[in-house]
């Protein structure tokens, strides 16, 4: 199986390569460091041990920022090798731990056939691979097996639709799972899932997510971006994805009873999103105004945030906060940093991928479900013209997400066990 999987990725490869370029057009950073896609390098590097970590993107590397920070406290002899698949996530692990100089080097993650991934290993020779989430690459696995390398998939979480995905590729992702040192998994539903795949070492460590800390530099963002709303009631409406904005923005200007004054704030997730959704504010007659152009008074009826990095200061500003992907079926995104700076959350049906965090901030009062975007809206009136039941939900906000920080200390002490 893992030889006709590399046999495909050799084929698809000039497709692959091509729309990377295509996506370039719009993102930039996609046609940079391409050889580092393809296993070639040119850094040299001095015989520091070196710690792997890879996070795919923009989520995975804020999730990894408190692991990152404490394995370079407790391994001050070891630099940190963080590898991406997206632009975007480069951009944040340079914004998040370019503060620490050499002792954080980034590259691209190659395509994962045996040969790309050969070369990275030789060049790098990594002590560990960490793998933050859901990042299982067959051919790296095996590869970091080859070499001696230990294999720790961290901060892991598999849905039930993930795991009926990965059975039907059957050994592929079995022999992955078989060969994975040791797998630190965010809930028990999530262990138990992993290990049926057959991952031979499964501990249950907590999300890593409940320790990352809001920087005192996104909270004074915050606080200039509320200054800038006035006594607005602001609804944030959080990394929204393809089709939600559309249904967002027809409930807004439908409705009936809109707090005065009431000022709807969207980020999309995808950056090269953000001229769509400032237009289909527009079709729709609304007034946008825009994060990168921010006026000294926001007056609109939308505020689009097409700015990177700033989730936490748009927490910050906000009254009440929507958490996007889940209107539709896309899994939904994460709601802890909404929690943690103690909004009051609101979030669709569809959270498979954050379901028991989001089941138990439903049940600790630190959020409501809604059915659809009209209901999202009459939800988010409701609370913006209720203060002490909004202060209510808030508190139950910040100490849900209180009660389940520590995660990251657990994690590091079952890989302090495996680093080479």
């Amino acid at each position: 199986m893992r030889v006709l999987y590399s046999l495909m990725w050799w084929l698809a490869l000039p497709l692959v390569l091509g729309r990377l370029w295509w996506r370039g057009r719009r993102e930039p950073g996609y046609r940079t460091h391409l050889g580092e896609r393809l296993g070639f390098y040119v850094r040299r590097l001095d015989k520091r041990p070196t710690i792997m970590v890879h996070a795919v993107s923009v989520g995975e590397t804020r999730a990894a920022e408190p692991l990152i920070e404490a394995l370079l406290a407790a391994r001050p002899d070891c630099r940190i090798l963080l590898t991406h698949m997206t632009p975007t996530g480069r951009a944040t692990g340079k914004a998040l731990f370019g503060k620490h100089g050499d002792r954080v080097i980034q590259s691209f993650l190659p395509y994962d056939t045996g040969f790309m991934v050969g070369r990275f290993l030789r060049h790098f020779e990594p002590a560990i691979c960490i793998l933050m989430e859901t990042e299982v690459w067959p051919n790296l696995i095996h590869g970091c097996a080859k070499h001696g390398v230990p294999v720790a998939l961290v901060n892991a979480r598999l849905s039930e639709k993930s795991l009926r995905r990965g059975r039907k590729i059957g050994a592929l992702m079995t022999d992955a799972a078989r060969a994975i040192t040791l797998v630190a998994a965010q809930t028990d539903a999530d262990a138990e899932r992993i290990a049926s795949l057959g991952a031979p070492k499964v501990a249950v460590t907590g999300s890593i997510k409940f320790d990352v800390v809001a920087p005192q530099a996104a909270l004074d963002t915050g606080a200039m971006l509320r200054a800038r709303f006035s006594d607005r009631p602001v609804l944030l409406c959080a990394s929204t994805r393809e089709g939600e904005e559309a249904l967002i923005l027809d409930a807004y200007k439908a409705m009936d009873k809109r707090p005065a004054n009431m000022l709807l704030v969207l980020v999309p997730r995808h950056p090269q999103r953000f001229d769509e959704v400032a237009r289909m504010v527009e079709e729709r007659g609304l007034s946008v105004a825009r994060r990168s152009a921010l006026p000294d008074r926001v007056d609109a009826d939308v505020l689009l945030g097409d700015s990177m990095g700033e989730m936490f200061a748009y927490y910050a500003a906000c009254d009440c906060a929507f958490i996007g992907g889940s209107l539709l079926p896309l899994g939904g995104q994460n709601l802890i940093e909404a929690c943690a700076l103690g909004r009051p959350v609101l979030v669709g049906e569809h959270t498979f991928n954050f379901l028991q965090a989001t089941e138990e901030a439903v049940a600790a009062g630190a959020a409501l479900r809604v059915p659809d975007a009209p209901a999202l809206l009459r939800a988010a009136a409701d609370l913006l013209a209720d203060d002490g039941r909004r202060a209510a939900m808030g508190a139950h906000a910040q100490a849900f997400a209180a009660r389940h920080r520590g995660a990251t200390v657990r994690t590091v002490e079952l890989l302090q066990q495996i680093i080479a």
